[in-house]
Parts: structure tokens; sequence; C-alpha cells
């Protein structure tokens, strides 16, 4: 099994507090062949948002990847992937998530995520809920596209509020 797909073991896991601890992911690495190894992954990029490892998260990808996240324009490359990511650790304080892995066919994923976090701007308690699709290409992500929404938590939202 690829080391990226390891759990660490018990001894480690007081390491995982800290960013520069996380292990990054190797190269030349394989597609995910099964759902358990799917599985792994997504838990384990769910590890690399608490605390962010950007670095990590960063590697996870493809040098040419392509990013259709929510309503942003796509982008590409993963200069634009760490700033997107910097500028989303920058806004959400806090932030918890949950990422369950739905399915695997061939090179391509699905997952579903919650998350929950701060607002640095407002201080208002958030919550979060998305769909992920990865095209994986010799075991990073080669396309990004994910389904965002997210509101105040606590709050109950009906579809005309949903839709502004």
């Amino acid at each position: 099994m690829p080391t990226h797909l390891r759990r660490r073991p018990p001894a480690d896991l007081g390491k995982a507090a800290s960013m520069s601890n996380q292990p990054l992911r190797q190269d030349g690495g394989h597609n995910p062949r099964t759902i358990e190894e799917a599985s792994s992954l997504v838990k384990h990029v769910q590890s690399l948002f608490m605390p962010w490892n950007i670095d990590a998260l960063v590697d996870g990808f493809t040098d040419d990847c392509i990013v259709r996240f929510g309503t942003l324009p796509e982008f590409r490359g993963k200069q634009a992937l760490r700033q997107f990511f910097s500028a989303r650790s920058a806004k959400q304080r806090g932030y918890r998530l949950t990422k369950e892995c739905r399915s695997l066919v061939n090179d391509t994923m699905a997952n579903i995520w919650h998350g929950e976090w701060e607002d640095v701007t407002t201080g208002r308690k958030m919550k979060g809920y998305g769909v992920e699709v990865w095209k994986m290409r010799h075991g990073k992500i080669a396309v990004w596209e994910a389904a965002f929404n997210s509101a105040p938590s606590g709050e109950a939202l009906d579809v005309t509020a949903m839709l502004g």
C-alpha cells in the first residue's frame, strides 16, 4: 500500500496536532484501487484540514490540476490552489471537517463533507456541506469539482433564503 494511504501507528497520533509532522503525499503513487483505499485517502485529506496543512494539501494535486469549486471561476495549477487554500484558512477559524467517501469508479472518486468554523471577519459560527468529485492521476487529484453550501450555524433556511 502506498505510504500516503497508510494510517499512522497509534504512537504517532499525538503528532497530528502539528502541521509540520503531518506526512506529505508521495510522488509516483497509484490511484486507489478499492473502496477501502479510497476511503483511507479521503480520511487522510480530511486530517490535512485540521489544522490546515496547505503544503500537504497542495502536494496531493497534480501540477496541472483543474479546480471547479462552487460558484468560483475555474482555476488551474498549484499556485492558484495554494492561494485558494490560504484564503480559506485565513477566513475559517477553528475549521472542523468530516469527509466520507461515497464512491470509486476507475479513476474517479466522490465524497461528501460537513464542516464548521467561525468566520474571522464577523465572528459568526458557520456550517457547510459539500459534494466533491476527484479525478485522480498517479495517486493525486487532477480535477477537483465541488459543490459548496454554507450558512450560519443554528439558523434554519428555507429555499427562498437559500437562493438569496
